[in-house]
């Protein structure tokens, strides 16, 4: 038949042959969970749920919804395999904090989702999805929404925005979402959660995804496609180098004399550290680590020389500024790690940057090596094999000796010299650094311990540092924590997971230590109790803003904060909330309490109040700038002294063209 000839009609024999495609009549809430127990990552020949577990509060924006459809799909008919478990959380960004620690732990290849009601509960995953997307890590985002179809207008907690009528408080998760859909009828739900999980399993462009649930759509059924509920997989991909990038690669790592690799965040999330020991044995090029890529070697690996830049170590810094190829390696290369642009400052220095995404293989006007981390280097590795590459020995013997003299450094900063005494900051992470194996993993964000532990850590293992320092939010520890307790497998509870805070930060985000009572997950909460806010504190002396409002003390006669010590109980709080609480005033006191703390099934906080270290015992000083504008007027002096020092240091930045 011709393209214009008439169809001919069907015959009753054939119309009897045809038949609907199966449906299922489901709320939208229902059918989104339903497809989401169904959704898998593969990787390597490893395959698991991309998303295990969902994480609520519920309020009048999600209960008859989402809250609804998790009752079913946690005790329905369909057997384990494809039920949804239901974590109850406490505060909304907390929630999205312990998904992302589980994402992390689970190397980005399972993530979990957090479902809200409107209004409050929405806005307060906004600071939770900025970490997620800055980190790199998935993290689903099921927050309620105002009315679609508008009965009443306005409803309870919603925004009127006199200019939009389509605008809700949602909106608000834009900027800091890489995927955002709002679900205003059933069926928009089809195409908007297959991008979504395709979002959330991209090696190159994860981060939080939220899709916006109006609370009538979500309770309304539509008769949906029995195959949009088949198990998909979705294949994480590992991109190999281009050719031509890769020939340009490995020509400037054999022209290259002093060359320094910065190991960020990608190799852990490629899980490359294996190929990255084989690339340095070959080459015996040292490795730096930004505060996300520490782990990628053991410490006492002969290629690892710590961290990097404004909290690196003077080894890591001293080659840096001496390098003249800088192989940067899964790392978003900031401030931190650049000391604001003054670290690499060999006139001849030139970067490559191996990184799954384009935008950041660019920075730094670098050779970009666009690819997986791991296969990355197993093609430098390979093409480089053949040609007799290998750092001179002059320059091995260097960095090994520079390495040799930080541990020295590190062991006075651990040391213990009286065992009744009160302990300082670095010498409860020495205490710490005597009682760990491979198996406990850190869990730190902010303040002034991120820098400590940065230098002078002894990473054991490749997951046992976890520093979220993208974007460096207080109150991410405990919570962070239980999410890796999830991760690593509840039921043998083999791994002790510590969660290290100040007050500062405890004070911010206390709230899921019930979520952790109430599961009994043997969380291991260490407070150190320091009177206010150390880091800023430090920073603020340095600035000269002469520690103003920050510490936790009563006002003074002159209206300032200089009294005694607020008499705020920490450890009574901790108690207050569930945990068993043990105390320790002394040395002594503090190593029997961390021993006693590793070994607790449950839940259990070690409470001690740090002294402030001297200048020969305390951690080692910055060994790089990092820029904070200083006052350019001023007329107290420590601000002006400070504006001096802030001129001198900015002079060195430089543009790397």
């Amino acid at each position: 038949m011709s393209p214009t000839s008439p169809a001919s009609p069907k015959s009753p024999a054939s119309a009897k042959k045809h038949h609907p495609a199966p449906t299922r009549r489901l709320t939208t809430a229902q059918a989104l969970v339903a497809f989401l127990a169904r959704q898998y990552t593969e990787r390597d020949g490893r395959r698991q749920r991309l998303i295990s577990a969902t994480w609520g509060i519920f309020g009048h924006g999600n209960v008859a919804g989402i809250g609804q459809a998790l009752v079913e799909a946690g005790h329905g008919g369909n057997g384990t395999a494809h039920r949804m478990p239901y974590l109850q959380g406490r505060n909304e960004q907390a929630m999205v904090h312990a998904a992302v620690g589980y994402a992390r732990q689970s190397g980005r290849l399972s993530a979990q989702a957090v479902t809200t009601s409107i209004g409050p509960g929405a806005t307060n995953l906004v600071t939770g999805a900025a970490l997620a997307t800055i980190n790199r890590l998935p993290v689903l985002l099921l927050p309620g929404d105002t009315f679609a179809t508008r009965p009443a207008d306005p409803v309870l907690q919603q925004l009127e925005v006199p200019y939009a009528g389509d605008v809700s408080v949602n909106d608000c998760l834009r900027p800091v979402s890489r995927y955002f859909d709002r679900i205003t009828r059933p069926e928009a739900l089809i195409p908007a959660a297959l991008q979504a999980m395709r979002v959330l399993a991209d090696p190159a462009g994860t981060g939080a995804v939220t899709l916006a649930l109006p609370q009538d759509v979500q309770a309304e059924a539509y008769d949906w496609p029995e195959e949009f509920f088949a198990e998909r997989d979705w294949h994480i991909r590992r991109p190999a180098p281009d050719t031509h990038e890769l020939e340009t690669a490995v020509r400037a790592i054999r022209s290259a004399r002093r060359p320094l690799i910065v190991a960020g965040g990608g190799v852990r999330h490629s899980a490359a550290e294996e190929t990255l020991a084989a690339f340095t044995a070959a080459t015996r090029i040292p490795v730096a680590s930004t505060q996300a890529g520490k782990g990628a070697l053991r410490h006492d690996h002969p290629a690892d020389i710590g961290g990097i830049g404004h909290t690196g170590t003077a080894t890591a810094n001293e080659l840096a500024r001496t390098a003249d190829l800088v192989i940067g390696v899964g790392t978003r290369f900031s401030d931190f790690t650049t000391a604001s642009g003054t670290l690499f400052s060999n006139p001849a220095v030139r970067f490559l940057h191996l990184n799954i995404t384009a935008f950041d293989a660019h920075k730094l006007a670098a050779l970009p090596l666009v690819a997986d981390a791991r296969a990355g280097f197993e093609a430098l590795t390979a093409a480089l094999a053949g040609r007799g590459y290998r750092v001179d020995p002059a320059y091995e013997t260097e960095y090994t000796g520079a390495k040799e003299a930080w541990e020295e450094r590190v062991e006075a900063s651990f040391a213990t010299p009286d065992a009744t005494a009160r302990p300082t900051q670095t010498q409860v992470l020495g205490l710490l650094d005597d009682l760990v194996t491979e198996e406990d993993i850190l869990i730190n964000a902010a303040g002034s311990l991120p820098g400590d532990l940065h230098k002078l850590w002894r990473t054991r293992s490749r997951d046992q540092y976890h520093v979220e320092y993208g974007y460096s939010c207080m109150g991410y520890e405990i919570p962070a924590a239980i999410g890796v307790l999830l991760a690593t497998g509840t039921g043998q509870r083999t791994r002790p997971v510590w969660a290290l805070v100040g007050d500062g930060t405890y004070l911010m985000n206390p709230t899921e230590i019930v979520t952790a009572v109430q599961e009994n997950l043997p969380l291991k909460l260490l407070i150190l109790q320091n009177h206010g806010y150390a880091s800023i504190g430090g920073l603020s002396e340095a600035v000269g803003a002469e520690r103003f409002g920050t510490a936790y003390r009563h006002r003074d006669a002159d209206g300032g904060f200089t009294g005694p010590p607020l008499p705020v109980d920490l450890a009574a709080n901790a108690a207050s909330l569930g945990l068993r609480v043990l105390r320790a005033t002394t040395v002594d006191d503090l190593r029997k309490a961390l021993s006693e703390a590793r070994d607790a099934e449950g839940p259990t906080c070690v409470y001690v109040e740090t002294e402030t270290p001297d200048t020969v015992s305390g951690p080692p000083p910055a060994q790089a700038w990092w820029d904070v504008p200083v006052a350019e007027t001023a007329s107290r002096p420590a601000a002006v002294k400070a504006r001096e020092e802030y001129d001198r240091q900015v002079a060195a930045r430089r543009r790397h063209l």
